[in-house]
């Protein structure tokens, strides 16, 4: 992936970006093409991998040993070049995208193990039920419907290689234009675009603490 100096995480950002990561874009290389499904994945940090599961229906799962890429996406939206103070002094602005992603490299390794796949549904539901007032758990349900869904999923993991992370939130624009992108989207009743101005926000609020203006 590209990443210009600007935009790039460091390695406690991208530890940290790693660990709460939790839906993703699982790309895989295989004979037949490149395989895509849309998961949950977790990070088991002991392990250093990613882990989810799949339909027994979905091909993907036959890609056992393949060259894979999970790609987790963060906040994004179109950035109007109407935002700039610039735009007055010299009309020499451009349109662009403001976006976060993180992409996590290695290897597929299949498990077709009702064991190994219990525990990790286990895991994934202790995980996204955590806060809510009445959790549910996976022995909530009838033991044998839970023995019955399991043989429909099989396990996937992502032994990683490699972890890339990229937040491109106007770092390489002027502090006056960055106040203008924050003004512009703060304009808007998109969630996106809040959560996108909250990031830009967060980039000048380092930059000001980093300068010793903070």
């Amino acid at each position: 992936m590209y990443i210009p100096r600007k935009f790039a995480l460091t390695d406690e950002q991208t530890a940290a970006a790693l660990a709460a990561a939790d839906f993703a874009q699982l790309v895989s290389h295989h004979p037949s093409g490149l395989l895509v499904t849309p998961l949950p994945l977790i990070y088991d940090e002991p392990s250093h991998t990613l882990v989810g599961h799949v339909s027994r229906a979905n091909p993907h799962w036959h890609a056992d040993g393949a060259e894979s890429v999970a790609i987790f996406t963060g906040p994004d939206t179109y950035i109007s070049p109407n935002f700039y103070a610039t735009k007055a002094e010299t009309g020499k602005v451009v349109p662009t995208w403001n976006y976060e992603v993180l992409n996590a490299y290695g290897r597929l390794v299949v498990h077709d193990d009702p064991d190994w796949v219990l525990d990790l549904v286990t895991r994934l539901t202790d995980r996204h039920e955590a806060g809510r007032s009445e959790p549910w758990q996976v022995t909530d349900a009838p033991e044998s419907y839970t023995q019955s869904q399991l043989r429909g999923i099989v396990g996937v993991e992502v032994v990683i290689a490699k972890v890339e992370g990229k937040s491109k939130m106007s770092q390489n624009q002027p502090d006056r234009n960055r106040a203008g992108v924050i003004a512009g989207l703060r304009q808007s009743d998109a969630p996106r675009d809040q959560l996108v101005a909250d990031r830009v926000a967060a980039v000048d609020d380092g930059n000001t603490k980093a300068n010793g203006r903070g």
